[in-house]
């Protein structure tokens, strides 16, 4: 068998296993990466806790000590 083949052969198998090994970690990273969220975060101007309402709340009521805050925005 002359070089020429060989060599492509090797290139083809190491290209088919780096093709599955890129497969499975991209799988596993979806699978363990927390969801994205439609919730809205609140911060709190007074007591400065930050929690998060549904997405259709405007205003929200902090738990902790009860004043109406708007979305925090990043």
């Amino acid at each position: 068998m002359q070089p020429g083949p060989i060599i492509f052969l090797c290139f083809a198998l190491a290209a088919g296993v780096l093709a599955v090994l890129v497969t499975v970690y991209e799988l596993r990273r979806k699978r363990f990466e927390p969801e994205p969220t439609e919730d809205r975060v609140f911060r709190c101007g007074d007591c400065s806790y930050v929690y998060t309402d549904d997405p259709d709340v405007d205003q929200s009521r902090c738990p902790e000590c009860g004043r109406f805050n708007t979305p925090f925005v990043f």
